[in-house]
């Protein structure tokens, strides 16, 4: 069993490392075509739809009703998003299934969407949500006394968000992510359970290279995301960006969040929660998306 184990790992290592050449880590901009068939078979076949935040308490204490701007809310505007973009993701790409973390306004916890994502054996893992930014504290003068000036310090809305921003996970939360890896990929290769010893070679061996494929993968999705808001919709970016965020380093596959706008921006926020902008949002992913699914399952053009 022990020896029928080594070999699946082996086979699985060995087909990783081929995948991982048509990702050279010196190039993330653009995708070169491959003319190259995947003699694996691997296709896109899950792609898990996370709608950011809730609009109720999950019954544990947390409750993230997200961001707000002067009309709208966060949690509202990524459900709407989301739904279309499963909607999308099923007419536009034959054969992929979309499932959602959330399909209503109560909130999930982060927990319970890393495990959505890993049960229903996700490849790509993309999160919704609004961004914005915290209110500045300024000092004005109220007067004189003395011939001196007087100020006092006070809270102003601050709405020069504009655009969008990428994130993928901080290194600094690699081991979580590890662990999320062998639990979930490695053991399922190995055809065992659990009981695989996390510091056995082969076990090590291939969940590094399952991580360093996953990221390597994230940062390309999220360049392709990113090119189709600027080049195609013509909208302001501020690029990628590392960031330490749970559902990120806890789902074993790609994972890129997409920070849709600014909700507290008024021209953000009026073009999130139109029908012309949400459409247009969920068209340049699933545009990203059909470019990512052709390269890694390298389809010959």
């Amino acid at each position: 069993m022990k020896n029928r184990a080594l070999k699946r790992l082996i086979y699985s290592l060995s087909v990783l490392v081929v995948l991982l050449s048509y990702f050279p880590g010196t190039s993330y901009g653009s995708i070169k075509t491959d003319t190259i068939l995947n003699n694996g078979g691997f296709k896109i076949k899950t792609i898990i739809v996370d709608p950011g935040h809730g609009g109720k308490p999950t019954g544990t204490g947390h409750f993230s009703h997200g961001a707000s701007g002067s009309f709208s809310q966060e949690r509202n505007v990524t459900l709407a998003i989301a739904l279309k973009l499963q909607k999308a993701i099923e007419k536009d790409m034959p054969g992929v299934n979309a499932v959602l973390t959330r399909t209503t306004e109560d909130d999930v916890s982060f927990e319970r969407r890393a495990e959505i994502a890993n049960e229903n054996k996700g490849n790509i893992f993309v999160s919704i949500h609004c961004n914005s930014l915290s209110d500045r504290r300024v000092r004005e003068q109220v007067g004189t006394k003395h011939h001196k000036a007087v100020y006092r310090t006070v809270t102003v809305p601050d709405r020069s968000g504009r655009g969008v921003l990428l994130l993928i996970y901080g290194l600094h939360r690699s081991k979580e992510e590890e662990k999320t890896i062998v639990h979930n990929q490695v053991e399922e290769d190995s055809g065992m359970d659990a009981g695989l010893d996390p510091d056995d070679p082969i076990t090590v061996i291939l969940t590094n290279e399952y991580k360093r494929k996953f990221r390597q993968q994230s940062i390309k999705l999220a360049t392709l995301i990113n090119n189709e808001f600027t080049e195609t919709d013509g909208r302001q970016s501020e690029g990628l960006r590392e960031q330490g965020i749970y559902v990120l380093c806890h789902t074993a596959m790609p994972s890129v969040l997409v920070e849709t706008g600014y909700i507290n921006n008024p021209k953000d926020e009026e073009y999130l929660n139109s029908e012309d902008g949400q459409n247009e949002i969920v068209s340049s992913i699933v545009r990203a998306l059909l470019n990512y699914k052709s390269a890694v399952e390298n389809v010959s053009q």
